[in-house]
C-alpha cells in the first residue's frame, strides 16, 4: 500500500513502512501521523506481520522530524498536546521495529529512531535534537530515552546546545546498534528481521515486553515479570514445536500458537 507520503509493503512476515517525502527530508505531516498510528494497529492484529522495518525514502534523510511549515495544522497548542503522535505511533508497535537510518535522523526523527527497538544506520547517517533552537523542547520523548541510551550528561549535551552526532559518534554513544556502509544497509537490515521473524512470534513479542519493563520497572518487579512471561511461553504450542525440534536436531517451525 502507497499514499503519497508513506509507502507500506509486507513480505516475508516483515512490514515495511517507509516515509517518502525526501524532497523535505521525510518530515512528518499530521496526516501522516494518523496514518502511521492506523499503520501500526493493522501491523499490531496482523499474524502475517511478525517484524517491522521502518525507514525513509532516499540517502539523505531519515526523517528531520515534523514538517515545520504545517505545525498550525494541528490548531491550538492543547490540540497539539492531544495530536496523534507518529513516535507513539511507532512505540506502540507491538512486534519488534528496525530503524534503518540512511541519513538524517533529526528532532522527531531522532525519537521515531529512539522509539524502535534497535537501530542501524548507514556511516554518513547524523543524529540530534534541534528544537531548542526554534524555541521549544522535543514532544515524544528525546528528553526521557536519549539520557536512556547515552546517559545524562550527553543527552543534555545534544538536547541544550542541539549538537549533531555522526553516525560514529551516535554508535560510540550507544545510539545506534551497527553502523555500516550504505551499500550495506538494506542488507543488513533485512538479514536481521528475518532472523528475528523466523523465530516464535509469542516468545519475541515477550521478549520486547521485558526489554521495555526493564527501562520502566524497579529490578525485583522486572524479574517477576520477566519470570511470568517465560512461564507463559511454556503454555505454547511453539515452545513444544522448539523442544521437539530440538531433541530431533532440526529447525523449529514456528506458528505463533
Amino acid at each position: 500500500m502507497k499514499t503519497k507520503a508513506i509507502h507500506f509493503e509486507v513480505s516475508n512476515r516483515i512490514a515495511t513502512i517507509t516515509l517518502c517525502r525526501p524532497e523535505k527530508l521525510n518530515t512528518v505531516t499530521r496526516a501522516m501521523g494518523e496514518e502511521l498510528t492506523r499503520l501500526g494497529q493493522e501491523i499490531n492484529c496482523s499474524p502475517d506481520i511478525r517484524v517491522v522495518v521502518l525507514t525513509g525514502e532516499g540517502s539523505k534523510s531519515f526523517s528531520a522530524g515534523s514538517d515545520m511549515k504545517v505545525l498550525d495544522d494541528y490548531g491550538t497548542p492543547w490540540e497539539l498536546r492531544n495530536r496523534e503522535d507518529y513516535c507513539m505511533a511507532i512505540r506502540n508497535i507491538r512486534k519488534p521495529v528496525i530503524a534503518m537510518i540512511n541519513g538524517y535522523a533529526i528532532g522527531g526523527g531522532l525519537e521515531l529512531a529512539l522509539h524502535a527497538d534497535i537501530r542501524i544506520a548507514s556511516d554518513h547517517a547524523a543524529f540530534g535534537a534541534g528544537e531548542i533552537k526554534w524555541g521549544w523542547i522535543s514532544g515524544s520523548g528525546c528528553t526521557q530515552l536519549l539520557p536512556r541510551f547515552v546517559g545524562a550528561g550527553k543527552a543534555a549535551e545534544m538536547i541544550l546546545t542541539g549538537r549533531v552526532l555522526t553516525a560514529e559518534e551516535a554508535f560510540r554513544y550507544g545510539l545506534v546498534e551497527r553502523v555500516v556502509s550504505p551499500d550495506k544497509l538494506k542488507e543488513t537490515v533485512y538479514e536481521m528481521a528475518e532472523t528475528i521473524a523466523g523465530y516464535s512470534p509469542i516468545a519475541v513479542e515477550s521478549a520486547k515486553l521485558a526489554l521495555r519493563a526493564a527501562m520502566n520497572m524497579p529490578l525485583d518487579a522486572g524479574l517477576q515479570y520477566e519470570n511470568s512471561l517465560f512461564s507463559f511461553c511454556f503454555t505454547t504450542e511453539d515452545s513444544k514445536e522448539g523442544k521437539q525440534a530440538f531433541q530431533q536436531k532440526r529447525k523449529p517451525v514456528f506458528k505463533g500458537k
